[in-house]
């Protein structure tokens, strides 16, 4: 059964998808079945692995409105990831699903035909709190959290650890934060050290040694309809998620070791 990873930040330009799509890459490469869920509808992470999101006849807007099944709007990437898309349309679930029963649920009983066929799913998720984010989270297992080490993310973060929890009170008792995700990082900036300190103080073992630098070929891949992993596998921006990659796989067998 796959565990189900929201990769959010209600602030915007953190890296949230480019966590995705090459974190995603790098699971296959490692030979995990991976399924990657558009929840944007900008559909950045469909496009950054090469769908045209203009020929599509399902999406995630589908599935969510009841009209297509799970399986009927994924696809197939030559990554190895399995998309479930989005596009523009997926704007106008946020009003169409505003007065339905059970709205948050949609998602989560949508994921459950086909969580048998994947080791992780992660949810790309918009930089906003809005019902396509609640959706996420209400069928996530955990929280992934991609931050840029400066000042006014520290203060993002507060509210999102503060939506999480009223999430965990309210529609998913078991939700969790899996990670803190240090992006952009620039090691020559001494506020980014500084910031970098306050989250390990604060979060401890929560926060991923894995540290994403800043890299051009992270920017450029998506423009090829590719993750960095194929685009540039030797470029540090796509050793630092492969890294990442095998940093996740160590910690879920400590976990299932430990409930042995």
């Amino acid at each position: 059964m796959a565990k189900v990873i929201s990769v959010t930040n209600q602030k915007g330009g953190v890296g949230k998808t480019t966590s995705s799509i090459n974190l995603s890459a790098a699971l296959v490469e490692k030979g995990q079945r991976i399924l990657l869920l558009d929840m944007d509808p900008q559909g950045n992470a469909s496009v950054g692995l090469g769908v045209d999101t203009s020929e599509l006849e399902a999406t995630i807007y589908d599935v969510l409105l009841n009209e297509a099944t799970a399986q009927e709007a994924i696809v197939k990437t030559e990554s190895g990831v399995d998309v479930m898309t989005a596009n523009g349309d997926l704007a106008g679930a946020q009003v169409e699903l505003l007065n339905e029963i059970g709205r948050e649920l949609r998602l989560k009983k949508a994921l459950a035909s086909v969580q048998g066929d994947y080791d992780y799913i992660f949810i790309d998720c918009p930089p906003a709190l809005n019902v396509l984010t609640i959706n996420a989270l209400v069928a996530s297992n955990s929280v992934m959290i991609p931050m840029q080490c400066e000042y006014f993310a520290l203060e993002g973060l507060s509210a999102l650890v503060s939506t999480i929890r009223a999430i965990r009170e309210t529609l998913n008792p078991t939700l969790k934060i899996e990670g803190l995700l240090r992006t952009m990082f620039d090691k020559r900036n001494s506020l980014s050290g500084e910031v970098s300190k306050q989250l390990q103080n604060h979060f401890g073992d929560k926060v991923y040694d894995t540290v994403i630098p800043r890299n051009v070929r992270l920017a450029e891949a998506p423009s090829y309809g590719e993750s960095a992993i194929t685009y540039a596998p030797s470029s540090k921006g796509a050793r630092a998620y492969v890294k990442l990659a095998k940093e996740i796989l160590k910690i879920a067998e400590h976990k299932a070791a430990a409930r042995v």
